[in-house]
């Protein structure tokens, strides 16, 4: 809330958690560049990331490039994670990094702008919450892509790359180890990644995943995971079926949506069941009353 997002109970609302997570970066973004004047470079991380050695050729390149990307893929042959990237995003956004530039100001303005409306797990329309939307900014705004084996190593790369590890130094096909994305931790995917995709010679990431499992061990991930989502119910307490939130990304209503109820926004349907029905019996009187071929003229007007 303290971002600054304009009628921010009807933004939280319309998401589900993974979708608002992602949805506000760029708000997080504009926060940073109006409240730490004084900072000149920022990267984003996810929360599932371990850095293992210092970030040296982001220090360096933020000097002079405004916007950082990471590819999911830096060489071809791991198909299924091609497609992968097809359909979810060519640049991974566990990783993003700019500097204070008029460049990636307007580049961050850009994507908040996307975000605010358009950051839903939606395939099928094209979407992938905050991630899809990069796939054109390279063609918008100067954008360097980070072709380093070291930053987001993860299981989309398991199939092509491998750590070594030499006493206590790490690298990736002989570049430093930067950072692991450790991304499917909860759902077993990196372990079935590991059976599935990893090549048989010696790699040093099942040694680095138990590491980290036991790291989050320590700081009671699992329980912190099962913290209640505080945007999960209405104020009544009625946990919120994902269809009223699917409801709210197409209607503008007065109403704090937190107030009211399942039952409440769900009934909106019949309304526009009516305005379809509607739609329908005049395309049916056209086709009875003009003919076939005025019909199919007339079919995107009264397509229901």
């Amino acid at each position: 809330k303290d971002m600054g997002i304009a009628d921010f109970d009807c933004f939280i609302f319309r998401h589900s958690v993974v979708e608002a997570s992602t949805a506000v970066k760029g708000y997080l973004f504009e926060y940073l560049f109006r409240n730490f004047p004084g900072e000149t470079r920022f990267v984003y991380l996810d929360p599932d990331v371990f850095v293992y050695s210092d970030l040296t050729e982001v220090t360096t390149l933020l000097a002079e490039q405004p916007i950082l990307l990471a590819p999911h893929l830096l060489q071809p042959g791991h198909v299924e994670m091609e497609l992968s990237s097809l359909k979810h995003g060519v640049f991974n956004l566990g990783f993003l990094a700019v500097n204070r530039s008029p460049e990636a100001a307007r580049f961050v303005r850009w994507w908040t702008e996307r975000l605010a409306k358009y950051c839903y797990d939606d395939i099928a329309a094209g979407i992938f919450t905050d991630q899809k939307w990069i796939n054109l900014a390279p063609c918008f705004f100067d954008v360097f892509i980070l072709k380093h084996p070291g930053y987001d190593y993860a299981t989309w790369t398991l199939k092509t790359s491998v750590v070594k590890k030499q006493a206590e130094t790490l690298t990736v096909d002989g570049h430093p180890l930067r950072f692991i994305h450790f991304s499917g931790y909860d759902s077993g995917t990196i372990e079935w990644a590991m059976r599935e995709w990893m090549p048989q010679e010696e790699n040093a990431f099942p040694e680095l995943y138990r590491n980290y499992s036991l790291a989050l061990g320590q700081y009671d991930q699992h329980g912190l995971s099962g913290t209640p989502w505080s945007y999960r119910e209405y104020l009544s307490g009625e946990t919120i079926d994902d269809r009223a939130r699917r409801i709210l990304r197409e209607r503008a209503i007065s109403a704090n949506p937190f107030s009211l109820s399942n039952r409440a926004l769900l009934d909106l349907k019949p309304a526009e069941k009516a305005s379809a029905e509607k739609l329908l019996r005049k395309a049916l009187r056209v086709l009875r009353d003009e003919g076939l071929g005025t019909f199919l003229a007339k079919t995107r007007r009264y397509a229901v």
